[in-house]
């Protein structure tokens, strides 16, 4: 008889699947989460429900919800997988080789220099871990790591962190104005500006309600036809001269082939930056989280900071390492 189907033997992935689907209140939504299939996961809930010998959750009803057995056994559920998680941090710290996976998750702003260059120094120092990058907008990636489907996460700063949290600062750049190559000329861009189409990032993502909130506390009044979520879309469109648009120096370079068709000006009213940090959840991959923001550091200077003021200068300190 294998092993998983032995009574009363609890394994660390049924755990790990009731978790996912108590959070996500669906099977289909936990099993894309853990990169399984729905029947898998149906499973695994079954085969943990027969080795504690009581039913945990509701699954006919949608939501699925938890048993009051379900709300007890989640709390020890989480207790299991934190301690899990830092057993295999202290083996990491004797030896990084010795931690078997690692959940990473990129903002996309990194996607063309810095996240395959840190993935293949970290496959070196760490020959034996198998990684799991997932890539995308800062809120998402949060979202993630609070229901602990990542280990760390490099994202935009969203305000205040929980108290779970661990924060490494990495960079921090400002917002700039960005317009077809020689389609202003002026001192004084701001007029110009309030009479083109501004090219808005969608407010869907934290980043676009940021710049909205922004604009509102500056009393404009900006004609905006456009809202999307694409760097390359939004540098293609000021680059054919359809607008102007409001981004960081990494959106702009992460749209690399429209970068010598636009002029990137100082935003031509106050000044807003965001940082970038690498957040983990705190006390469970032990000083994993600081080596990497150490190494993360050092490729972002590399590749984002001293190639962005070469083509900027006068960002000056405005983009700088933490």
């Amino acid at each position: 008889m294998p092993q998983a189907e032995i009574p009363g033997r609890i394994t660390l992935w049924e755990i790990e699947v009731f978790v996912a689907t108590a959070e996500e209140r669906s099977i289909s939504a936990a099993a894309r989460r853990l990169g399984a299939s729905a029947s898998s996961v149906s499973q695994q809930l079954s085969n943990l429900e027969t080795a504690v010998a009581t039913q945990l959750l509701n699954r006919r009803e949608r939501p699925i919800t938890l048993t009051p057995a379900g709300e007890m056994f989640r709390k020890r559920a989480y207790t299991i997988l934190n301690e899990t998680a830092e057993a295999k941090a202290d083996l990491a710290k004797l030896d990084p080789s010795a931690l078997t996976q690692l959940r990473l998750g990129m903002i996309e702003d990194f996607d063309s220099n810095v996240t395959p260059t840190l993935l293949a120094h970290l496959a070196a120092e760490m020959s034996s871990t198998q990684f799991l990058l997932e890539t995308g907008a800062s809120h998402r990636l949060y979202d993630l790591l609070d229901t602990r489907g990542l280990d760390m996460v490099v994202a935009a700063d969203m305000g205040a962190a929980a108290n779970w949290m661990e924060i490494h600062p990495v960079l921090v750049e400002p917002f700039v104005a960005v317009v077809a190559k020689g389609g202003i000329a002026d001192h004084d861009p701001l007029p110009r500006l309030q009479a083109m189409p501004l090219i808005q990032y969608t407010k869907r993502h934290h980043m676009g309600r940021v710049l909205a909130d922004h604009l509102a506390r500056q009393n404009l009044t900006l004609a905006h036809r456009y809202e999307l979520d694409s760097y390359h879309a939004i540098m293609a469109m000021v680059a054919s001269g359809a607008g102007w648009t409001i981004l960081t120096p990494l959106g702009v370079t992460a749209a690399h082939r429209f970068v010598d068709q636009v002029d990137v000006l100082p935003l031509p009213f106050a000044p807003l930056a965001r940082t970038i940090s690498l957040s983990a959840r705190r006390d469970v991959l032990g000083e994993l989280p600081g080596l990497i923001a150490a190494r993360l550091r050092q490729l972002v200077r590399d590749q984002v900071v001293t190639p962005g003021l070469r083509r900027m200068p006068w960002l000056g300190d405005q983009l700088r390492v933490l």
